[in-house]
């Protein structure tokens, strides 16, 4: 019996081991989802309510798992939803598979309807983008895609025209060159060393340092054991991007946290007062907070070579994995027998902890985030999978949620766009049925895909989605504040019950209004059979201050209270009163 051209995809993805794709069905890929139902015993579809969510869940189940991720769409507008979720995966150097329909073969570029261009739409996005010709075509671009997004850590995409996807095998024309069964499926990773002349140069450069700062990235989620021993010999002080947050656990006498405006002071201070820093597979984008150029020594890690000295001048660039590199260069690294330098940022990580702990353990109404977060933190279990989304609930998420040994963090890092928690939980849940699953998410972000715990109850996963609900989009208002000095403008939203709205999905839904009962609540909505939704009710007034802020920041806010500020008294209250909290 003949199989279509649907049959030849959908069994080409199975040899590759893609256990799981994850879209939403329509007419331009009809020929794709018949396949893929006579097929459902091997390859899982997961539907979601968006488009965009596909693209999003497979980018986290990318990220969770190490594997490449999967998603498909129809035609048109379905293509052209999946978008900022792939450009989510690029900019975050995940390796996802892209799969599409396109209007019939024949009527391509003749204006019918859904006839979007989809291979011009997707060239920026994709490093592979191609379009399925025939059953003799098929499983050659497969291959090639699917090679192309793991060896690249990227986006690949293929378009199969509607009527093209019911052709039979045995009706295609297959050109005398094209030799049947040539291409394989199989992937040989690269794994580069650098040459030992310089992973020498990079050890001298190491040896002569005094104060060792170590930038660790995602690049070294792999590659803890190697970290943690070269931290120990130089004496070095661990600072994680948020892509890298996982890479040791934060209670490890060696990190400092995160970095940035959503990082802590200690690691501020270690960059700005460091002689020598080891930048770990981390393209870290906030120039202003690495060491002014000359300041520090550099030696760079990365395993794409385009990337060395991307963000600071480097004195030595080594390609390669992580852990095969700090492996390589550990015996060449000298035991430092001063620690004056980690010592002292250790002090320093102990005042910041204690006044995180004061922060989180706030009895005032309305109720501070920093409670939330942090009597969320406490609940977690080792193999938590936290997914955090962008604005201001990544401030608290990455200050508060302590990574331990087994959990994973993941947020959208270069690409910083919202509403990605809810699908990353939905694609790490369909990954890792029995693990603790969490998505920290603000009101704004949440309300862009919410139609996603529909998707969490249909697949009976339970997620528990913790809304920090302050009806703004609260980064968007503070950025306008101290980065601008102006008024807020267009960043109030209206109120939505999330309790009353999950429980009409057929989810559990909680409020929190009162710190006191916060504990209690978390616990309860954690302990629920099933997916849930908690919405904590939080003060706007709470600014996500960096751990340092600058005299331009503060001129900023002052000059955007002066002119007119919406409700700047009970801001210039909150802010004194931490501010007082610091002192005492």
């Amino acid at each position: 019996m003949s199989k279509t051209v649907a049959d030849l995809l959908v069994t080409r993805l199975i040899d590759w081991g893609v256990d799981a794709i994850f879209g939403l069905p329509g007419d331009g890929v009809n020929g794709i989802f018949e396949s893929l139902r006579t097929h459902q015993d091997k390859i899982r579809f997961i539907q979601v309510r968006h488009e965009e969510a596909a693209a999003f869940a497979a980018c986290g189940y990318a990220k969770y798992t190490g594997r490449m991720g999967a998603c498909l769409a129809t035609s048109g507008p379905g293509g052209i939803h999946l978008l900022n979720g792939l450009y989510d995966a690029k900019c975050d150097g995940q390796p996802v598979l892209a799969i599409t329909g396109h209007t019939f073969h024949d009527l391509i570029g003749t204006n019918y309807q859904q006839d979007v261009d989809l291979d011009k739409l997707f060239m920026d996005v994709a490093a592979y983008n191609e379009r399925v010709m025939g059953p003799a075509h098929v499983e050659n671009v497969v291959d090639e895609a699917i090679k192309t997004a793991l060896a690249r850590r990227t986006v690949a995409h293929i378009t199969i025209p509607k009527d093209v996807q019911d052709w039979k095998s045995s009706n295609g024309h297959r050109s005398e060159a094209n030799i049947p069964k040539h291409s394989a499926d199989i992937y040989a990773p690269a794994c580069p060393l650098p040459p030992a002349e310089l992973l020498q140069q990079a050890a001298d450069l190491i040896n002569q340092g005094k104060k060792i700062a170590i930038l660790a990235g995602r690049g070294c989620l792999n590659a803890r054991n190697e970290l943690l021993q070269f931290a120990e010999r130089v004496g070095g002080v661990i600072i994680k991007p948020l892509l890298g947050k996982a890479v040791v656990p934060d209670d490890s006498a060696f990190t400092t946290g995160g970095i940035g405006l959503l990082g802590t002071a200690p690691s501020q201070e270690a960059m700005k007062n460091c002689d020598t820093l080891v930048m770990l597979g981390t393209s870290f984008p906030y120039l202003e907070f690495y060491p002014k150029p000359g300041d520090a020594k550099t030696v760079q890690v990365d395993i794409e070579p385009t990337r060395i000295g991307l963000r600071h001048p480097a004195d030595v660039g080594l390609v390669g994995d992580c852990k095969d590199v700090l492996r390589e260069l550990l015996p060449l690294v000298e035991q430092k027998s001063d620690k004056g330098f980690l010592t002292e940022a250790q002090e320093q990580m102990r005042d910041w902890n204690e006044l995180l702990k004061i922060r989180g353990t706030r009895t005032d109404t309305p109720m501070k985030p920093q409670v939330v977060a942090y009597e969320l933190n406490k609940l977690l279990r080792d193999d938590a999978i936290v997914s955090a989304d962008s604005g201001t609930i990544a401030t608290w998420a990455a200050r508060y949620i302590q990574i331990r040994d087994g959990m994973q963090f993941s947020l959208s890092g270069t690409l910083a766009t919202m509403a990605n928690s809810l699908p990353y939980s939905l694609g790490a849940a369909i990954a890792y049925p029995n693990h603790q699953i969490i998505c920290i998410v603000g009101d704004g972000g949440f309300t862009m895909l919410m139609g996603e715990v529909a998707t969490l109850v249909k697949y009976k996963l339970p997620v528990k989605v913790i809304i920090f609900k302050n009806n703004l989009l609260g980064m968007i208002k503070w950025e306008q504040i101290v980065f601008e000095g102006n008024p807020q403008f267009g960043v109030e939203l209206q109120p939505i019950d999330f309790a009353a709205y999950a429980r009409a999905c057929g989810a559990g839904g909680f409020t929190i209004e009162d710190p006191a009962t916060a504990p209690a609540i978390l616990r309860e909505a954690l302990a629920y059979d099933g997916p849930a939704v908690v919405e904590a009710i939080i003060d706007p007034y709470e600014p996500p201050l960096p751990g340092n802020v600058t005299m331009k920041q503060a001129v900023k806010f002052g000059e955007a209270l002066l002119r007119g500020q919406k409700n700047r008294w009970d801001i210039i209250k909150t802010v004194a009163e931490d501010k007082i909290r610091e002192v005492i």
